[in-house]
């Protein structure tokens, strides 16, 4: 089995492998998991932080792995372009959300979180919309 113990920066090493994981894997700082090449895989990282798309995780052994953030279900919110100020809507979404303490993942045109219905009516409550969809959440 791989054993990771330290994190590097996205370009520091080529990397030998590569795991997929979707978000609640990668917060956690002691996990197992199988690489995308059938070997098995143990980080012990520093405490609260959370593995990001494209973070290299270096083994005991040298080799180095590469997290991708895999696809999972989550709700994607867009502004209406007919709004006088999209931006402005999509903010004041992300601080009802952030208010309910929702990890989201913040881009220019869109906010995005792990799908939660409840949360969907509410956000198009605000007059925005919701896709539900497989992406990757980071």
């Amino acid at each position: 089995m791989l054993e990771a113990h330290k994190l590097l920066a996205s370009d520091e090493k080529p990397f030998t492998h590569s795991v997929k994981l979707v978000f609640d894997d990668r917060q956690k700082s002691r996990h197992k998991a199988v690489t995308t090449c059938n070997q098995y895989l143990g980080w012990f990282i520093e405490r609260g932080h959370v593995l990001k798309d494209g973070d290299l995780l270096e083994c005991a052994s040298g080799e180095v792995v590469k997290v991708i953030a895999a696809n999972e279900t989550v709700s994607t919110v867009y502004a209406s372009s007919d709004a006088p100020n999209p931006l402005l809507d999509l903010a004041r979404a992300a601080y009802h959300l952030g208010n309910r303490h929702v990890p989201l993942q913040i881009q220019a045109g869109f906010l995005r979180y792990q799908h939660d219905h409840v949360l969907d009516d509410m956000v198009k409550g605000l007059g925005l919309t919701v896709e539900c969809e497989q992406a990757p959440f980071d």
